[in-house]
Formats: C-alpha cells, structure tokens, sequence
C-alpha cells in the first residue's frame, strides 16, 4: 500500500495547521544552522590531527640533558 498524491495533500495540510508556516520555516533554519556548525566542527577537527602528529613526532631524547641522553643509551 502505497501514498497516492492525495494521501500527501491531506498529510502535508495536518502539518501546515499543527505547526503553522512560521514554525516550520524556523525548524529548517535551525536545522541548517544545526548542519553549518556541523561542518565546521569537522574541519576543526581535521586541523588538529596534524598538530597532535606534528607533536608525537618529535624524538624521545628530545629536551633531556646530554647526561640522560647518554644513561639511557647505555641502559638499551
């Protein structure tokens, strides 16, 4: 069983009267307000990847003394 045009029509008139044309005018723009931080939240989120990477990629005897450098290459 399938909606006919007619089906639609009367669905989408209940709909008009229940929430009014204003009312769902507004729910779409804070839907697509919803989807545009959406977005930019993911692109923020691509950007920090390449700092944290940048970050774990420096060397482990990185800000050590030459003192330590060389105790913990005798110990290895």
């Amino acid at each position: 069983m399938s909606l006919g045009p007619w089906q639609l029509i009367i669905i989408a008139i209940v709909i008009l009267v229940l929430f009014g044309r204003g009312r769902i005018s507004e729910m779409m723009g804070d839907f697509g307000k919803g989807i545009k931080s959406f977005k930019q939240g993911m692109n923020e989120d691509d950007a920090k990847p390449t700092k944290h990477l940048e970050h774990e990629a420096k060397p482990a005897s990185e800000g050590l003394t030459e003192d330590q450098v060389k105790s913990t290459s005798d110990t290895k």
